[in-house]
């Protein structure tokens, strides 16, 4: 007899497999969209900012708790990576919205983060598509 948590754990990694397949099988074509993502485990972050004239990437991040994205609209520059902490009570996922930000799809997470490093400059919607009225831009200059 499978334990309810081993079957739930079953479950989330089907629907993320599933779902990287579908997201890698509906690409338009759009190469300039290149990045990389991390996902670490649970621990503090913070922002850093960058002193004036200090030319390496920044590292902002977004916490993922009480049901939102804090801040919900960032402003970063291309190369800086942005990393979601998630703390709240619910699973979540980031989810780009529209061809420019297919590549931003993270796993479902109920505790950790998860980060990506924007490389094209541009604005990225996204949300949490398990509960999609969770929304978020990332403004990359």
């Amino acid at each position: 007899m499978v334990k309810p948590r081993a079957r739930f754990t079953q479950v989330v990694t089907g629907c993320a497999v599933a779902a990287a397949l579908l997201v890698a099988g509906c690409g338009g074509g759009d190469s300039d969209t290149a990045a990389t993502t991390t996902r670490h485990p649970a621990h503090p972050t913070t922002t850093t900012s960058q002193p004036a004239g200090d030319t390496k990437p920044a590292a902002v991040t977004v916490d993922v708790d009480d049901m939102k994205f804090t801040p919900a609209d960032v402003t970063v520059k291309t190369g800086d990576t942005v990393t979601w902490h998630f703390s709240d009570k619910a699973p979540h996922t980031v989810q780009g919205i529209g061809d420019k930000a297919m590549g931003i799809n993270s796993p479902i997470i109920d505790k950790g983060d998860w980060s990506y490093t924007f490389t094209v400059p541009g604005t990225y919607r996204y949300l949490c598509s398990l509960h999609p009225e969770m929304r978020g831009t990332i403004t990359v200059q």
